[in-house]
């Protein structure tokens, strides 16, 4: 089924499907637009969910980089050197 998009009241909109397990597919647009990473919060407001992305600050955020390396395998200077790559492509400035 293809999105519908436009509501009266919302700039961007889309209708999503939900499968039998409760999962739902964030659109590529929004999920980059609001630079989602490997965790969202969710929470109820008044008659809907919300779901956005978690703001580390910038020492939380190279330590989930460093946690995600080290889980992968990656140590020594090939750790440093894979952290520096994953920072500057997660986290341009």
């Amino acid at each position: 089924m293809p999105a519908r998009t436009k509501r009266a009241g919302h700039k961007d909109r889309k209708i999503i499907s939900v499968s039998s397990k409760r999962q739902i597919t964030i659109p590529k647009k929004f999920f980059r637009q609001l630079k989602f990473g490997k965790e969202v919060e969710c929470f109820l407001e008044d008659d809907g969910i919300v779901i956005r992305p978690i703001q580390l600050e910038e020492n939380e955020f190279s330590i989930e980089i460093l946690r995600e390396l080290v889980s992968q395998g990656y140590s020594g200077e090939e750790l440093i050197k894979k952290f520096e790559a994953e920072r500057k492509k997660s986290n341009p400035r």
